[in-house]
């Protein structure tokens, strides 16, 4: 029992942690697009992400150079300050961040919790069963790879749907951080999609899920239902970034989440589910360019 009291006590400094980077985060994200959301950004401009954002440390001089940054096509600012591209020597020159340098913070940093716990749950002998790893067909065979698609693709339309209804009510919510680590380069995308993606959705899963609800109910025997709560509102706040509308998009994202991890016991499922939200917004709305708001609300 102690083994299981330390390992959770373990997961709740984890927890801690990723959320006051997370608040740091929103902090500075927010600082630097309050000089240049009144010009550039409507409700129909600002969407929301699924991905927990790490630290972005602040520019230098932010609002004497927000004129100069280049619009992207849907009216959002782009993560750069010149037209050449965010990975342009000139991001030097303007002390803008290049989209390289986010990718690797995100990865690190995300990299670096996920491997702390791992460690501890390896060092407590947390079996792996409690994360929702065993070798059922819907814990880790082909079965829980396809639910988790499934999953996945039902969770990004309703996230969609969920978007475009905020829109409409202009509530807000904030896309920023998403399009500042969109890359623009074929190298930037395989970083982002087969590194940078799985390493969030592995990380996010890992603890959100299987430590907080998973672990936590197969040593103490806790109700399970009440930790999805605990788990899903943590991770809403996770979400900050993102405005009114995201935290509670975000929140019952994850709930959803904790529901499939309680129902079918298996890791795999949530994170395939997970990686496949993030993955499909970075592609039609960052790669594509394609927005469903403008295509439901119209121009006007």
């Amino acid at each position: 029992m102690a083994q299981w009291g330390a390992f959770v006590g373990l997961t709740g400094v984890v927890l801690t942690l990723l959320l006051a980077l997370a608040r740091l985060s929103q902090r500075v994200v927010r600082d630097d697009e309050a000089g240049v959301t009144d010009r550039t950004a409507s409700a129909s401009d600002r969407r929301r992400a699924d991905e927990i954002p790490t630290f972005v440390p602040p520019e230098a001089d932010t609002d004497s150079r927000a004129d100069e940054r280049p619009l992207r096509a849907n009216g959002e600012l782009a993560a750069t300050g010149t037209p050449g591209g965010r990975n342009s020597g000139a991001d030097a020159a303007t002390g803008a961040l290049s989209t390289g340098t986010l990718l690797a913070n995100v990865a690190l940093t995300q990299g670096l919790f996920g491997g702390f716990l791992l460690a501890g749950a390896w060092y407590f002998e947390i079996p792996a069963s409690a994360f929702g790893v065993t070798d059922a067909p819907l814990s880790t065979g082909l079965p829980a790879l396809a639910a988790g698609v499934l999953l996945g693709v039902t969770l990004y339309a309703a996230n969609e749907i969920g978007a475009v209804s905020a829109d409409a009510m202009g509530v807000e919510h904030d896309e920023r951080l998403r399009s500042m680590l969109a890359p623009e380069s074929t190298g930037g995308w395989v970083a982002l999609l087969f590194v940078v993606l799985p390493i969030i959705a592995g990380v996010e899963e890992f603890i959100f899920r299987a430590a907080v609800v998973g672990a936590t109910t197969a040593g103490f025997g806790t109700s399970v239902w009440a930790l999805a709560v605990v788990s899903s509102l943590a991770f809403a706040l996770g979400h900050g970034a993102q405005g009114r509308a995201g935290v509670v998009v975000t929140g019952s994202l994850g709930f959803v989440l904790a529901g499939a991890f309680i129902v079918t016991g298996s890791f795999l499922v949530v994170f395939v589910a997970h990686y496949l939200v993030n993955a499909l917004e970075f592609v039609v709305h960052e790669l594509l360019g394609v927005e469903w708001g403008e295509r439901v609300g119209g121009s006007g």
